[in-house]
């Protein structure tokens, strides 16, 4: 029997040869496109821009249920002892609410934990679990470490337009920073799930110049970081920023990941880069 099992959604955009790796136990969000509704990640990011292009309508996401995640750790728990489960923010999915829910079916064998985040920056502490639980951590000291080091993580983002966050009513304060000029570039960093305005620019190379220096700053006087590069239909902007972290920094890690589904309806074309400074 496996010790613990850790789980998160599909909002961590983890690629799946690391969540075959770890034996990572993903539950997907949902999107619908129209009048069909798919788990994120039945398609490619290519192929998912091409349906969301040609859609009337923005397509909209949904949480997993709570059967969904009670599925899931039920089936996990006939082979593992405990099970640590580590969500994207409430503060901007019912995902963490669904999945506390489920584990209460489980007396105190699924541990619930709120990342703070999403995406990159949700899989870096995900995969940070997984390598604690095969390293033999228990349950309580992976939860202890998440929780003291989730404000460590930070997550800057740089969308092209704000056209889909605008759509999908999650604008925020981006709204008043931006003063409705929705054609510009806009970079932010989430800061315990809230989207905080960063800079915005009109030209791509401003944008990338700028965040890598705002990543600059976050590293401090410290040189050594894991990092990760999301890409959402921007390869040659992750390629870029790559290179850059590549020549700035002392990498111990570093990943390129693409943005599934749920998270690029919400996004649009765009990078981001999430990052944990190694002391």
């Amino acid at each position: 029997m496996d010790a613990i099992r850790i789980f998160t959604d599909s909002t961590a955009d983890l690629p799946a040869d690391l969540v075959d790796t770890h034996a990572i136990g993903v539950v997907p969000l949902s999107v619908t496109i129209g009048d069909e509704t798919f788990p994120d990640g039945s398609f490619s990011q290519v192929e998912f821009f091409e349906r969301m292009n040609a859609a009337p309508q923005l397509p909209t996401t949904s949480q997993p249920s709570v059967g969904a995640f009670r599925d899931a750790y039920e089936h996990a728990l006939e082979s593992a002892r405990e099970i640590v489960s580590v969500h994207i923010s409430p503060l901007l999915s019912g995902t963490f609410e669904s999945a506390r829910e489920a584990a209460t079916a489980f007396a105190g064998r699924v541990h619930v934990v709120d990342s703070y985040t999403l995406s990159g920056a949700l899989g870096l502490q995900v995969l940070d679990a997984a390598r604690a639980a095969e390293k033999g951590a228990t349950a309580s000291e992976i939860v202890a470490m998440i929780e003291s080091g989730r404000d460590k993580v930070r997550f800057v983002v740089g969308l092209d337009k704000l056209d889909n966050l605008a759509k999908g009513g999650r604008i925020g304060k981006v709204t008043a920073f931006l003063g409705g000029m929705l054609n510009m570039r806009i970079t932010f960093y989430v800061r315990q799930g809230e989207f905080i305005p960063l800079s915005r620019a009109r030209g791509t190379h401003a944008i990338l110049k700028q965040t890598i220096d705002w990543v600059a700053e976050q590293m401090g006087d410290r040189t050594r970081g894991v990092f990760c590069v999301l890409s959402a239909l921007a390869p040659d902007k992750a390629a870029w920023l790559k290179s850059a972290i590549q020549e700035r920094f002392d990498v111990a890690e570093l990943y390129e990941w693409e943005t599934g589904a749920v998270i690029s309806t919400h996004t649009g074309t765009g990078f981001g880069v999430a990052f944990v400074p190694l002391d």
